[in-house]
């Protein structure tokens, strides 16, 4: 009985809209295993306002070029990905966060996925059109391919040995 109550609680579950598992793309939400996360929060009068979502460049002169270069310049290891570096979005994504790992380096990161205007502002500065976008010590090394290239050349041990360095001594 237990076991034929299940499957039809199973089977009524799957008709619902949030538990589909074809990608829906809707701007502000986030598909992933057939679940659907709200990646902006409504402007709710219900809200309190700690709460409440908050741009801060609303009131700020910075353009989002603007926000990419102070990332690339106050960041030793950038990463523009797919995902966080904790829970990659895509292969690639995941390939690069592994391979920067390895060196035991801070990385810095921001959600392309998050924010169009952005993912836009990222391509015109680096002049690169795929994602993930690494930079080290404000320079555009490139993606996920030419990490691990590096990596196995040695040359990512030599770009990113005084990063790992000053990590040890802070």
């Amino acid at each position: 009985m237990a076991k034929s109550l299940s499957s039809l609680l199973f089977k009524g579950l799957a008709g619902l809209p949030a538990t589909r598992t074809n990608r829906i793309v809707v701007p502000g939400f986030n598909y992933q295993h057939g679940m659907r996360y709200s990646t902006t929060v409504p402007n709710d009068p219900d809200t309190h306002d700690d709460f409440k979502p908050t741009n801060k460049l609303e009131n700020s002169s910075l353009s989002l070029r603007d926000v990419v270069e102070l990332d690339v310049q106050q960041n030793p290891v950038m990463i523009y990905m797919k995902g966080v570096p904790d829970a990659p979005q895509c292969g690639f994504s995941s390939l690069a966060v592994r391979v920067l790992n390895l060196y035991n380096v801070p990385l810095s990161a921001r959600n392309i996925l998050e924010d169009a205007e952005l993912k836009n502002a990222v391509k015109s500065f680096s002049n690169w059109p795929t994602f993930p976008q690494i930079f080290i010590k404000g320079e555009f090394i490139g993606g996920s391919d030419i990490i691990l290239n590096l990596h196995q050349t040695g040359e990512l041990k030599e770009k990113l040995n005084d990063i790992a360095a000053n990590q040890k001594t802070e």
